[in-house]
């Protein structure tokens, strides 16, 4: 099961957001958290507040609805930066003119999810042995 947290409206832009969001998919949630603790951008403190209500939602979902969820083997499945909207402001050019310029907001989203199961090793050697004996049983398909 998937669990999110979105952050709408932050004022940095999306490009900005995901040099810091490529840094923490596909990884553990202590990884990550780590690795945004310790990154010297402006966004990083934002992003981490944003995993950690992830987690807090993925362990409150699991006490709701009685899932058997493993905090420990959660990972950043997903981290999306898109763009929201921008400010559009004047700054004073020479000569009484005025350049415009763009603010720039993005909307964050994090998605958490539970690796698979490893099965245990006893199940995969039962399972490789009854393949193999179906493969040796058969004969090689070959010229007649």
């Amino acid at each position: 099961m998937e669990f999110r947290a979105e952050a709408k409206y932050m004022r940095v832009s999306p490009q900005k957001v995901r040099l810091v969001l490529d840094m923490i998919k596909g990884r553990r949630v202590e990884e990550a958290m780590n690795t945004l603790a310790f990154t010297n951008k402006g966004c990083a403190p934002e992003l981490h507040k944003l995993l950690r209500s992830a987690l807090e939602n993925a362990n409150y979902l699991s006490q709701e609805k009685g899932l058997d969820v493993d905090v420990d083997r959660l990972f950043v499945k997903r981290a999306v930066a898109n763009e929201g909207p921008r400010f559009k402001r004047v700054r004073p050019a020479p000569q009484g003119r005025a350049f415009r310029y763009q603010r720039r907001m993005s909307h964050v989203e994090i998605a958490l999810e539970e690796k698979a199961g490893q099965k245990p090793a006893g199940q995969e050697a039962k399972a490789g042995s009854k393949a193999k004996a179906r493969s040796a049983g058969k004969k090689p398909a070959g010229k007649k």
